[in-house]
């Protein structure tokens, strides 16, 4: 039995690109006779089978850019989207968003509705559930049929494409090393599973800061709480139950509660334990005392990874490989109440 064979496999297989592919297989007077009867033949001897949304989506240009985010209410992915939205609109392209809900299933849904020729390309930022999953099956379908895809914030080494990340290992150093800075040597982190790239990297940057200060590593006082659920008696307990004189938080609503919890148990913020949260939204700046956090400056991730895109839909080349880059925001460290006496 033949392995399933893609437009990559055939360019790897022949070394061009899977645009000389793409069009050798519809005949196009843009390819030579030669190249296309060498895919052709190629691609009959494996029985390719065109992927049929993949190429309805290829052919057509309609500017319009498909975008899926975890969760609409989140303010990082909200500024994110009006990132993306205003770039696009700069360039003459329209943004159709959907809302994954941190779900799987409607994420593969989202992608499906959207790649039926409405689309040039996707932008989106993986939900919980693909992430513990590491089922990417979706986004190689996509892929390997050369739709452009461009993943933000939530991204995976397994799919090849461009991405947009925020320096979460540095900044998350940055802030413990604050902590430290101000005397704070009890140092607590309140993170989700480690199937989120995100909370992996930030954890990598709260331990980096403390052994580089000749702090040792105390698992007590890292707590892993569901990205979905908030159990009060587990954070009170935490609090309880360890000696804590700061706390990093891996988003802002885990910061605002624990917070929240540690003032109800009788813990004066910032005399007793300082807090310092991802994401400079609307809660972090209304909360009493108003919290320290990381700001992901989602406006510019969005603009970028909308940039991106549209630079690679229209810019195609037959005559270069493909060569994906990953870039970088720099996240900057707010400093509010929360941290300060």
């Amino acid at each position: 039995m033949k392995r399933k064979i893609t437009l990559k496999h055939i360019a790897r297989e022949l070394e061009v690109s899977i645009s000389t592919v793409s069009k050798a297989l519809k005949n196009s007077d843009e390819i030579s006779r030669d190249t296309k009867d060498k895919v052709q033949a190629f691609a009959k001897l494996y029985n390719y089978k065109p992927n049929n949304i993949a190429i309805s989506l290829k052919n057509k240009r309609t500017k319009n850019i498909g975008v899926i985010i975890p969760d609409i209410v989140h303010h990082f992915f909200t500024t994110v989207f009006r990132g993306i939205e205003k770039y696009a609109n700069k360039r003459g392209y329209n943004v159709i968003v959907c809302v994954s809900d941190e779900s799987f299933d409607k994420e593969v849904i989202n992608m499906e509705m959207l790649a039926n020729g409405s689309i040039d390309g996707f932008i989106m930022s993986l939900s919980a559930e693909t992430q513990a999953k590491n089922d990417f099956n979706h986004l190689k379908e996509v892929t390997e049929q050369g739709i452009p895809l461009v993943l933000f914030d939530r991204v995976t080494d397994e799919i090849l494409c461009d991405k947009v990340i925020l320096n979460d290992r540095e900044i998350a150093y940055e802030a413990v090393d604050s902590f430290i800075k101000a005397g704070r040597k009890k140092i607590a982190l309140i993170t989700t599973e480690s199937y989120f790239n995100v909370s992996i990297s930030r954890a990598k940057g709260y331990e980096e800061a403390l052994l580089a200060n000749n702090i040792d590593l105390n698992d007590d006082l890292v707590i892993v709480l569901p990205y979905d659920n908030l159990d009060e008696k587990q954070i009170g307990d935490f609090f309880k139950d360890n000696d804590i004189d700061a706390v990093l938080c891996v988003n802002e609503i885990f910061a605002i509660h624990c917070m929240g919890m540690a003032q109800k148990l009788g813990f004066k913020v910032p005399e007793d334990i300082a807090f310092i949260g991802f994401t400079d939204g609307i809660l972090s700046k209304y909360s009493k005392p108003r919290l320290t956090t990381v700001a992901q400056h989602g406006d510019k991730m969005g603009e970028l990874s909308a940039e991106m895109l549209i630079d690679r839909v229209e810019n195609e080349s037959e005559e270069t490989e493909e060569v994906f880059r990953t870039e970088v925001i720099e996240a900057t460290l707010i400093k509010r109440e929360s941290t300060i006496n």
